[in-house]
This record gives C-alpha cells, sequence and structure tokens, in this order.
C-alpha cells in the first residue's frame, strides 16, 4: 500500500520540475541560517540553543534549576538537533472539498492531496520534519512532525484516507494546532475557505502572534468563480446547506461579487498578519501551485 500511495502522489515530472529547490520559512525559524541548516549530526554532543518553557509531558531531569531559583518559573534547555524546521500540513476534508465541475481536472480535495504530498516530500528530503492534522467535521487523527523517510509513508496514508463529507472543523483544527505545534513551526493550510468566518481570521492572527509561519492554500474549481451554468438549475450544498432551485443569470453578478470580497476579505487578512496567501483555482497544474509557494521563499 506504501509503494502505491507514493505512486500516486509522487507524480515524477512534478519532482523534476522542483528540482532541488528549497522550501524556506520567511522568518528565520531556529536552525535555519539564510535558508541553509545547520547539520543535525554534531558527534557525541549537540549545543545548546535557548530556553523554552517547561509544559506538561517533558521530562523533569531537562528543567533548567538554577534558571527555576532565579525566576520561579520552569525553563528547560532546547539543542540545536532540535531546532530544525517543522512543518504541519491542515489539509480540509470537508464536504465542499469534494466538488468538481466539468471545468475542474480534480476535485479540490484531491489537488491539495498532490500539493501537500509533493511539498512533505520536498520537505523531508532536505532533512526537515513534517506533520499533519486532517480534519471534516471535527479534527482528525494528529500526526506528530519527523523527518524520517519513512514517515512519507505514515502522512500520504493520512492523506489518501481524508474523506471529504460534513462542514468544516477549521477553527478547531487552528486551534489544536497552535496548541501542539512548536513555535516557529511553518503551517500549511489547505483549504477552499469558504467556511472562514472573524473567528477563523482571529485565530490566523493568534498563529502569528506565537510566531507560527504560516501559509494559506486556497484551492477553488473553476465554476466556483464563474458560476458558468445556463438554464434552470439546481444547487445543492456539500455540508447540510440545502438545495436551491433558481436561474444562474439571476444571481451570477451578486454571487461573483460576494465570492470576490470575501476572497478579498481573507487576502486582506492575511496581508495584515504578514501571512502568505495563495489562491488559485484547480486547473493550475500541481508543480506551478509548488513552484509559486517555493519562490516566495
Amino acid at each position: 500500500m506504501a509503494e502505491a500511495l507514493r505512486q500516486t502522489y509522487l507524480d515524477p515530472a512534478v519532482l523534476d520540475q522542483l528540482g532541488d529547490m528549497h522550501v524556506r520559512a520567511r522568518q528565520l525559524a531556529q536552525g535555519v541560517i539564510a535558508g541553509l541548516h545547520r547539520s543535525p549530526q554534531r558527534g557525541g554532543s549537540v549545543e545548546f540553543s535557548e530556553y523554552t518553557e517547561y509544559s506538561a509531558g517533558q521530562e523533569l531531569r531537562r528543567v533548567d534549576w538554577k534558571v527555576f531559583g532565579k525566576s520561579d518559573k520552569y525553563y528547560v534547555k532546547q539543542y540545536e538537533d532540535e531546532t530544525n524546521l517543522q512543518t504541519f500540513l491542515l489539509l480540509d476534508g470537508s464536504g465542499s472539498m469534494a466538488f468538481k465541475s466539468e471545468l475542474g481536472p480534480l476535485t479540490k480535495l484531491d489537488h491539495a492531496r498532490y500539493v501537500a504530498a509533493t511539498l512533505a516530500y520536498l520537505l523531508i528530503r532536505q532533512g526537515d520534519a513534517v506533520g499533519a492534522l486532517g480534519f471534516a467535521e471535527t479534527p482528525g487523527a494528529f500526526l506528530p512532525a519527523a523527518a524520517r523517510t519513512k514517515h512519507l509513508d505514515d502522512i500520504f496514508y493520512l492523506l489518501d484516507n481524508l474523506p471529504a463529507q460534513g462542514p468544516t472543523a477549521l477553527d478547531d483544527s487552528l486551534r489544536q494546532i497552535a496548541e501542539r505545534a512548536r513555535r516557529r513551526s511553518l503551517i500549511l493550510i489547505f483549504s477552499d475557505m469558504l467556511d472562514a468566518t472573524e473567528h477563523t481570521e482571529d485565530l490566523l492572527r493568534v498563529l502569528k502572534s506565537r510566531k507560527f509561519d504560516v501559509v494559506i492554500f486556497q484551492g477553488l474549481d473553476p465554476a466556483e468563480l464563474t458560476l458558468p451554468f445556463e438554464g434552470l438549475s439546481l444547487f445543492e450544498g456539500m455540508e447540510d446547506d440545502g438545495e436551491l432551485l433558481a436561474d444562474p443569470d439571476d444571481l451570477r453578478d451578486r454571487y461573483i461579487e460576494a465570492m470576490r470580497a470575501h476572497n478579498a476579505r481573507i487576502a486582506s487578512v492575511c496581508a495584515g498578519a504578514n501571512i502568505s496567501y495563495l489562491s488559485y483555482d484547480t486547473t493550475r497544474p500541481v508543480e506551478l501551485v509548488c513552484q509559486d509557494f517555493l519562490r516566495r521563499r
């Protein structure tokens, strides 16, 4: 199964075009200098890097008791081999992601899967740790970050088994990643963002305030941008939103205006919070979406 997943996601043409480009965080993460990582191998010892606040579950032997005596707070030492880039993939598996019109070559979810899988491969190949979280009505299983090549099989399995059904739990997933990911991690969000609310915007700002580097990949079907349908049509909600029988000609102008306003608001929030925002439709080749991202790093 693992080999089949590799063949499904890792299109050789995509990897050949991307070459050896490295994914670099916009803000320097610990362990990254000018886009080049310090070597994770340093013989039998590692160098001390910084202090981080103690959290439940960490080893007590790593608490610096001298610092505790001065500050009355618990801190643990973080070392160089713990400071390479960590990336977390957040993939939206809600019902709307299953949409594909005659204009789109892939469902929104499949397109997002291919982009996420390709970037995971490139990140792990350059020695970075990658984790993942899929979500639909509720956040799914959380996959901790790891840099082992074999870890790709776990990532691909998670991506391949994410169903497109029900409403989205984007907000709950953002809260979970804020609690579980290490500070300064790179957070890649793959979603159509159709259900983004003011609360979503607040959570994105919280992530940035906690020093995460956040990137939103908003993939939409071409028909969602233009409403090209003709004649009396039955529009069915994909997240238990009911049905609407209408003539698209009566809706098109208002619909397009509303969609543009929605996306413009997301873009404005991202610009204000220094969050990278890539919006594209599913006719854009996966390799070009990956290149768009890599060239911004």
